[in-house]
């Protein structure tokens, strides 16, 4: 190719890159702008609460009313031992784990599959989606197929927003991230291949076929432009905005969709598949939602406040980012005590269940609330 030549077509790359950051660019990032309608139906605090809440004093102490005083589960005749619970729950999901991908052809995506979900994981998804169906009658055979699922889009998720074009990251449950041990081509497949097994996957729930597309649908709805990929796309298009043109809602809309629609999903799930009625699973949905935004505030308040080390992932790297999260749009102490109020929301939604069938949701409340990594 001739000097000349080589020249006119880098020009013209360099002047079409130039016209892209400075026109197109913005137009997209407006294009990822939810609407106000759409803000306004996902928002869990209405517009007056928010300014309520940005505007009163941060509490130091407790207030006079002792934490657990007209609890749910305060009043009842045993205790509930939380952590036998969720050790016995994550065995049992290990164990399903492992026998809904074994290794095959081709090896190398079976391998990369099993790296990535087999890995140390709190499995808290997976058990939500248990427990919330024994809430409402079910038993943990039933979901336990829905409750892989959850779990193998969840590592999906994590799969691909590990990758260098998403948060370009090395570190994940304390191991190499799965691009870095296989490859981005194997990682990106690896993820494909467990989106596409965790509906296959549910679909051997031994359910009603009336109640198998309901659950289909709400796992489908909670991946797509409703859900997951509506909370990613948001939270790229908002990497470095001046904090003066974001609110909470802003926030919350990202991390409503981007976190918190799977674990109310898969508490969901479980509601419908352990035969729950209409208004029991909308209760499940509306706790669900709150522990969703709460485990996501409490991420945001581990990343600037713990190590690497003790997270067992890079830590700060959403500021590095120049990402939006609660610490940086409200400050720390009021991200600690918005957790407080979700925890208290979050436990009021499970009112009118039995005491003692909804003791390890509760317990899974506190976890998600108090948990350092």
């Amino acid at each position: 190719m001739e000097p000349q030549t080589l020249f006119l077509y880098l020009s013209l790359l360099i002047l079409s890159l130039n016209f892209f950051f400075t026109n197109l660019k913005p137009r997209l990032v407006r294009l990822f702008q939810p609407s106000l309608e759409s803000r306004v139906k996902t928002a869990l605090l209405s517009r007056k609460e928010v300014a309520e809440f940005l505007d009163s004093p941060i509490v130091e102490e407790e207030e006079a009313e002792e934490e657990g005083e007209g609890d749910i589960v305060s009043n009842a005749n045993f205790t509930f031992e939380f952590d036998p619970y969720m050790i016995s729950k994550a065995e049992s999901v290990n164990k399903a784990l492992d026998e809904a991908i074994p290794v095959g052809e081709p090896l190398k995506i079976h391998e990369a599959m099993r790296y990535a979900i087999l890995a140390a994981g709190k499995r808290v998804r997976p058990i939500l989606c248990l427990a919330s169906c024994e809430l409402v009658g079910g038993q943990e055979n039933a979901a336990m197929p829905a409750a892989c699922a959850v779990e193998m889009i969840h590592t999906m998720s994590l799969i691909k927003d590990d990758l260098p074009c998403m948060d370009n990251d090395d570190l994940r449950r304390g191991k190499p991230t799965t691009h870095k041990v296989y490859g981005e081509g194997v990682a990106i497949l690896s993820g494909g291949a467990l989106l596409s097994l965790a509906f296959e996957h549910m679909t051997t729930a031994e359910i009603s076929s009336e109640r198998m597309v309901w659950a289909v649908r709400e796992l489908a709805r909670s991946i797509g432009t409703r859900g997951l990929v509506a909370g990613q796309a948001m939270d790229i298009s908002s990497e470095g905005l001046d904090l003066n043109e974001v609110g909470l809602e802003h926030l919350e809309f990202i991390h409503v969709h981007k976190t918190a629609v799977l674990l109310e999903t898969a508490a969901v799930l479980g509601a419908i598949i352990g035969g729950g009625s209409d208004e029991e699973i909308e209760s499940v949905r509306k706790f669900a939602r709150c522990i969703g935004l709460l485990f996501q505030v409490v991420d945001d308040i581990l990343d600037e406040t713990k190590s690497s080390e003790e997270l067992g992932k890079t830590a700060g790297k959403d500021q590095l980012a120049g990402k939006l999260t609660y610490p940086k749009l409200i400050g720390l102490e009021k991200s600690k005590e918005f957790v407080k109020r979700l925890t208290k929301d979050a436990r009021q939604h499970l009112q009118g269940f039995s005491s003692e069938k909804v003791a390890p949701l509760v317990a899974l409340t506190t976890f998600i609330a108090n948990r350092n990594k």
